[in-house]
């Protein structure tokens, strides 16, 4: 498969995480997730779309530089898997808070899923500098997103 593909497939799949998480997010935001009491930081709700586009589009960039890379090699093979663990996260993150409806489920995956992304970071940077540097964005949202996670819970 030549670089070009897998650059595309990379920012595709990750894209498709999002998007997973769009269709369960969209009916919430003016339902249920309106009706919660949310922290003085909260930011307006326009801004989370176009931010997790950006960090997907890094975090395809980010995989492709371990995928160009041998998969035959374990630590290749073992960073590539545990990112895909960590985007799976990712996904589900949305589905259980705003498809479920559950705050509670969210605060405990986003917990789990942070500390996924650092030990996605770690066997990043084994295969390319680069590709770890490329998720410290993503981790620093997901900082926030655990945080704000963690206000709503205790205002609800």
């Amino acid at each position: 498969m030549s670089n070009f593909i897998k650059l595309l497939v990379s920012i595709i799949i990750c894209q498709m995480a999002g998007f997973i998480g769009t269709i369960f997010t969209s009916d919430s935001l003016t339902g249920w997730y309106a009706g919660l009491t949310k922290p003085d930081f909260n930011p307006p709700n326009w801004i989370f779309g176009p931010v997790w586009i950006l960090l997907y589009f890094m975090m395809g960039i980010s995989l492709f530089l371990v995928w160009r890379e041998d998969l035959k090699n374990a630590v290749v093979k073992k960073a590539f898997y545990v990112f895909m663990i960590q985007l799976i996260f990712n996904a589900s993150w949305s589905i259980v808070f705003f498809g479920f409806q559950s705050v509670t489920g969210a605060l405990i995956i986003i917990i789990i899923f942070w500390l996924l992304i650092i030990y996605t970071i770690l066997n990043f940077l084994k295969v390319s500098r680069t590709s770890g540097i490329l998720l410290i964005p993503y981790l620093l949202w997901v900082s926030f997103a655990a945080i704000l996670n963690f206000f709503i819970f205790k205002l609800n």
